[in-house]
């Protein structure tokens, strides 16, 4: 069926105008009548922010995301343009830089244009992807998001207290849409005091001037918790006209956090040159952010994303593939010493707590925090019978090399009996694949320096244990 072109065919269609938030609450109320998925690409927040989300649309409220970087934050204020219908109709008016809505138009130019054209008023269609803008608040002025006095126009002779003297920011071209602001406490304080009128009489107000509008749109913000509760950072009334904040979270679970990161990494496992990556490889590599979120070397203030798992687990899986064309394994089988150039991918992905850290390094930093995230995995592995029985597994007072680089072949001199512990542990049948069984004595000897049970250390990029002290 096509679609009306002008405003008699629309009225004669049966199309009821209708205001944005009341347009997203019908079609999430439909959503939620089908079952829908609401955010599809968001996990663990099914029992706790969707809720809230959920509530704060049904209330017609402007929402606040509230959390650390990386707890998608960006992605569910997007999300909600899905709740908009495909398209939405408006006046087609050369030159306006707002959509009217064809039964209610809000400028006085639009007012003109219907009374000129009537029934015969020409309709173009909006399609939902363009009704969402969003806006970075550091360095953001005034004029980009309400507006300012063009110049030009008033040197040409246009009035002063005329709506043709605007030039229009983003909130007033986004009229219907959807307005979002990252980082709300780094808004300057004069931007914030013009949002007043946005968020409580929906209208537009320049310098002062005589010159207004209203304006229907929904707003979001997010912000950190640090820089939003700290004093002055956002004005209290600004606050106060929020109508609703959502208070986002890391994941409340290792098992989740490995989801998300394999999820959202977008890392290739598969192709020409595989790699497989063992379950306890993932749960170290998550576990990296979970011990960096309770360092006391880390800035806690400053959050660690889920960006970090996800980074740190691509290059985990770029390195496994790199030996696997240097050395023709297939597949390759991810190693703790794949985790050796984490560094490169980690470092400014979190901020050091320079009273925490003194002296240390963001390298000595991302060493402890690999040593604790390994540990806590080992453990949670092996008992202290299973201990005892790998432990037995390597020749006692020697010196043991591993490496990304180093072949699968190399470690079968190291391990001359695959204790049975190991496919109990693992899951994963190391008897009978040498590349798991490098994997896994990686693993183990890391863990037992983790544990304080070997020594190791490191020159040119390989790594020594030291199996004397054990």
């Amino acid at each position: 069926m096509a679609r009306p072109a002008t405003l008699a065919q629309l009225v004669d269609s049966g199309w009821k105008s209708r205001s944005v938030k009341a347009e997203l609450r019908d079609n999430l109320i439909a959503a939620l009548r089908r079952g829908d998925e609401l955010f599809p690409g968001v996990v663990g927040y099914e029992d706790t922010v969707e809720p809230e989300i959920v509530n704060a649309i049904l209330a017609g409220h402007d929402l606040l995301f509230l959390g650390e970087k990386g707890q998608a934050k960006s992605r569910l204020m997007r999300l909600l343009v899905r709740f908009l219908d495909p398209e939405l109709p408006y006046l087609d008016i050369p030159g306006s830089p707002i959509r009217e809505d064809p039964m209610r138009p809000i400028t006085s130019r639009g007012r003109a244009f219907l009374t000129e054209h009537g029934e015969r008023s020409p309709i173009a269609w909006w399609p939902r992807e363009e009704r969402y803008a969003e806006r970075l608040a550091p360095g953001t002025k005034f004029a980009d998001i309400i507006g300012e006095i063009d110049p030009a126009r008033l040197l040409s002779g246009t009035s002063m207290g005329a709506e043709e003297a605007l030039h229009l920011g983003l909130i007033p071209r986004m009229h219907r849409g959807i307005f979002a602001m990252n980082e709300l406490p780094d808004l300057d304080d004069l931007v914030q005091v013009g949002l007043f009128n946005i968020l409580e009489e929906r209208d537009v107000q320049i310098r002062g001037f005589p010159v207004r509008f209203e304006v229907d749109v929904m707003v979001l913000f997010s912000a950190n918790p640090t820089t939003y509760n700290r004093s002055g950072k956002v004005i209290p009334q600004l606050k106060d006209r929020i109508g609703s904040t959502i208070a986002t979270h890391y994941p409340r679970s290792r098992d989740l956090g490995i989801r998300i990161m394999e999820e959202q990494s977008g890392a290739e496992t598969g192709g020409d040159w595989p790699v497989l990556v063992p379950r306890f490889m993932k749960e170290v590599a998550e576990q990296l952010s979970i011990e960096a979120r309770k360092s006391r070397y880390v800035d806690q203030a400053s959050g660690v994303s889920a960006r970090f798992s996800m980074a740190n687990y691509r290059t985990m899986i770029a390195s496994a593939r790199r030996r696997a064309v240097r050395l023709g394994e297939r597949p390759a089988v991810a190693r703790i010493s794949d985790l050796a150039h984490f560094h490169a991918s980690a470092v400014g992905k979190l901020e050091l707590d320079m009273m925490g850290a003194h002296q240390m390094s963001e390298a000595q930093v991302l060493d402890s925090i690999l040593g604790a995230a390994v540990k806590v995995v080992f453990e949670e592995y092996v008992d202290k019978h299973g201990l005892a029985e790998i432990s037995d597994a390597f020749a006692k007072g020697v010196k043991i090399e591993v490496g990304d680089m180093l072949p699968s072949a190399h470690y079968e001199r190291i391990v001359k009996r695959v204790p049975a512990v190991w496919d109990k542990a693992f899951e994963m049948n190391a008897a009978s694949d040498p590349a798991v069984r490098a994997s896994c004595a990686e693993f183990v000897l890391a863990g037992l320096w983790a544990c304080d049970l070997v020594s190791r250390a490191t020159r040119h990029g390989r790594v020594s244990y030291d199996t004397g002290n054990g």
